[in-house]
């Protein structure tokens, strides 16, 4: 048995038949689809690698501890790998519809906490994973390294792991209590454990209150509510679903261009799609600034290879306002270099520590009271994962990109992933179904809003180039295409998402992820 960290149930309290708390990704391979038992075979080798993906959560009775991890009795990896196939004509439009619905279902509680789909029929013989984990196993950075580790790097299979796994017997409600309680015993004596360290430091817990001090007065915006927007009301079950692709290499050359990190541009690139869909909608942006949730990473490396929860939190504002692209990104870039020394971070994290020491039963409560409340404090999240920079493969088929998908909460109808891949950087947008139809404005925005600053970049370094256009993301193809088809793959790489239909993350990641302030 393994109880829970207060953040880890945090996620879990705060689910309700609106709020599906699971993030998730989707690969696309090349083809042709592997057969039902390859796939199967592949991630049954890796299963002893992950061992929280064969248990199930299971409450304390009477509410008198956090939730606890326990094995799963009838572990079955036939329920949590299934297979579908797109419709006709099996396109990228097809696809996302497909997510949305998938993304749309809560995973079920009686059974460890993920899926993974194979899905079949897309164009060019290609095929798709979709992936979904709860996120009370994993945040995005841990599902990221859970995603190299479910794949390989490597085309030739993997030699599976050796599986010893035999499941623990399933513990009884007063073993549940029993644990619990010597838990919650245990509470103090670390809290005590905590002073003695503190008298024997006295330096560093000063600087440390100092920081979280100054962390928790730079949070007081957050009291003031954002100005009113159709970002932020009651949501639906339903969800729609997008994306945006970008170039590593494009982004760099904005940054040297101009300043900054990968993120700053990331983030202004963001902003110009929430300008676009605002203005789309028939708003106005003077004056306005887009309130976002940015997760900040607090894994340090002793922590990798431990898939749970290790996350903050920071609050940028987006400048929708601006128009000049240029403007746009110096603004943030400002902003997000002193949010890095604001300490906002470290009070968030701090606060979030404190749960250890509330009843289990009070944790619940406020999470679930805390996304019932209207709120217009925050108006959207951005959360960006690195992922890894070399190609990943399945059953001996290359994964040629991959796209997060972040859940939404409260009063939160849009949300915004990123992850890296093999020099790509994809945005997965999450739209709630009902009133959230055109994310695909602000995924068209977030591209151009990259055309725009490598325009500047190229007529900066005075290149000449007249209209410099983004490079086209690799195209989703076999490497085995024939000619004809490689060109049809980089028109449709480059053009195809011009579409403005808003359809339906290894597991990724990664709805809580690497801050935007870390530097590449």
């Amino acid at each position: 048995m393994q109880t829970m960290s207060p953040l880890d149930a945090s996620f879990l309290h705060i689910e309700d038949a609106v709020t599906h708390m699971h993030i998730g990704s989707v690969g696309i391979f090349e083809g042709p689809p592997p057969g039902p038992g390859e796939v199967k075979t592949a991630i049954a080798g890796r299963l002893p690698l992950v061992p929280r993906y064969r248990q199930k959560v299971r409450f304390v009775p009477l509410m008198l501890g956090r939730p606890t991890w326990v094995d799963d009795q009838h572990f079955s990896l036939d329920y949590h790998l299934r297979r579908t196939a797109l419709p006709a004509p099996g396109g990228d439009e097809e696809l996302r519809n497909l997510v949305g619905r998938v993304m749309s279902q809560q995973l079920d509680r009686a059974k460890p906490l993920w899926e993974m789909w194979v899905a079949e029929g897309l164009d060019d013989g290609r095929w798709a994973l979709i992936s979904k984990t709860h996120h009370c196993m994993v945040d995005g950075v841990s599902a990221t390294d859970l995603l190299s580790v479910m794949l390989s790097t490597e085309r030739d299979s993997v030699p599976p792991a050796v599986d010893r796994w035999r499941p623990d017997p399933d513990p009884s409600g007063g073993a549940l209590i029993t644990h619990a309680l010597a838990a919650r015993a245990s509470s103090p004596y670390e809290g005590v454990r905590g002073l003695l360290s503190a008298a024997r430091g006295p330096r560093r817990v000063a600087s440390q209150l100092a920081e979280v001090t100054r962390g928790l007065v730079n949070l007081r915006p957050l009291l003031s509510p954002a100005a009113g927007s159709s970002l932020n009301g009651p949501i639906g079950p339903h969800r729609r679903w997008d994306w945006a692709r970008a170039r590593l290499l494009d982004v760099r050359q904005i940054r040297e261009a101009h300043g900054g990190t990968i993120n700053d541009v990331v983030l202004a690139a963001i902003t110009n799609g929430f300008r676009d869909l605002l203005l789309g909608r028939g708003e106005s942006v003077e004056g306005r600034v887009i309130r976002t949730l940015v997760p900040v990473s607090v894994r340090t490396e002793d922590d990798r290879g431990a898939y749970n929860n290790k996350v903050s939190a920071m609050f940028a504002e987006l400048p929708v306002e601006l128009e000049d692209p240029l403007a746009r990104l110096s603004s943030l870039r400002e902003q997000m270099q002193h949010l890095k020394h604001s300490g906002q971070a470290v009070a968030a994290e701090r606060l979030t520590a404190l749960g250890g020491f509330a009843p289990a039963m009070l944790l619940a409560l406020a999470g679930r009271v805390g996304t019932r409340l209207p709120q217009s404090s925050v108006n959207t999240v951005t959360t960006n994962v690195p992922g890894p920079q070399q190609p990943l493969y399945l059953a001996g088929k290359r994964m040629l990109e991959a796209f997060p998908f972040v859940p939404l909460g409260g009063h939160v109808r849009v949300g915004v992933a990123i992850f890296s891949y093999d020099g790509g950087i994809n945005f997965g947008v999450t739209g709630d179904l009902d009133s959230a139809p055109d994310i695909g404005v602000l995924c068209r925005g977030i591209e151009h809003g990259v055309t725009q600053l490598l325009d500047a970049a190229a007529r900066k370094a005075g290149s000449g180039r007249a209209g410099a256009k983004a490079r086209p993301p690799r195209a989703t193809r076999t490497p085995r295409a024939t000619k004809g088809a490689a060109a049809k793959g980089r028109s449709r790489a480059a053009g195809a998402n011009g579409r403005s239909q808003g359809a339906a993350a290894g597991p990724q990641e990664p709805l809580s992820g690497k801050t935007p302030t870390t530097k590449d």
